[in-house]
């Protein structure tokens, strides 16, 4: 039987149910086929971000890594599970940081903000690669991307969930604190604050700009 977390999802972050089969594969061979995979979905992470959703193509991708559109093809199936790897990617590392913050226990109410400035401070260097790569992948349209998307969103929102469940067992936040609307509250923050970065051509400080905003909201947490 699966283990859990106290949230009922699997312990186990990546959301791999597309990755094919790699057995009988010998260890250099599967070692050149992820560093290829790899380098497709940086490709697809840049054309996102340098060009929009729309530039997304298969032919793009093949240019951007200067191999052939066939040989994009004898590593995925298809430009929808490139994007599907991407996200999987994207998730990866936002529920990575949030574990690694919640492994170190909660002393205070630092981790959380301690925890969204990781997260922004990332998007930063690299121009909002996380949200606006899931926001772009939406923009597709497909029905599985966004089911994907949305399972991702889910789960690292009922992630920080978890976070203000500690704080609150830890008698740091106030015991009648609705779990559920701070966690999205949070997330929604986050999100809304990269989009509006985005839109006015990464014009503010992301950071010093996430303060002003979690001073408010810590108020509505505290004793």
């Amino acid at each position: 039987m699966e283990n859990r977390q106290p949230s009922g999802f699997p312990i186990k972050t990546r959301f791999t149910e597309t990755e094919p089969k790699r057995e009988g594969i010998m260890a250099q061979g599967h070692k050149s086929t992820t560093t290829r995979r790899n380098q497709i979905m940086d490709a697809a992470r840049k054309l996102i971000m340098r060009s929009g959703s729309e530039h997304v193509t298969i032919r793009n991708m093949a240019k951007e890594v200067g191999i052939s559109e066939a040989a994009i093809y004898r590593h995925f199936k298809s430009k929808t599970e490139i994007l599907a790897f991407l996200a999987d990617n994207v998730a990866d590392g936002l529920l990575n940081d949030i574990e690694i913050a919640r492994s170190a226990g909660f002393e205070s109410t630092n981790i959380i903000d301690e925890i969204l400035r990781t997260h922004l401070s990332k998007i930063k260097q690299k121009r909002g690669i996380a949200f606006l790569v899931l926001a772009e992948i939406i923009s597709f349209g497909d029905k599985s991307l966004n089911k994907k998307v949305s399972n991702i969103i889910r789960i690292y929102v009922d992630r920080l969930r978890l976070v203000l469940s500690d704080g609150v067992r830890a008698e740091i936040f106030k015991p009648d604190v609705d779990l559920d609307a701070a966690a999205l509250l949070l997330f929604g923050m986050i999100q809304g604050l990269v989009n509006i970065w985005a839109l006015s051509g990464y014009k503010f400080d992301l950071v010093k700009r996430h303060s002003d905003l979690w001073r408010v909201c810590k108020r509505s947490l505290i004793y």
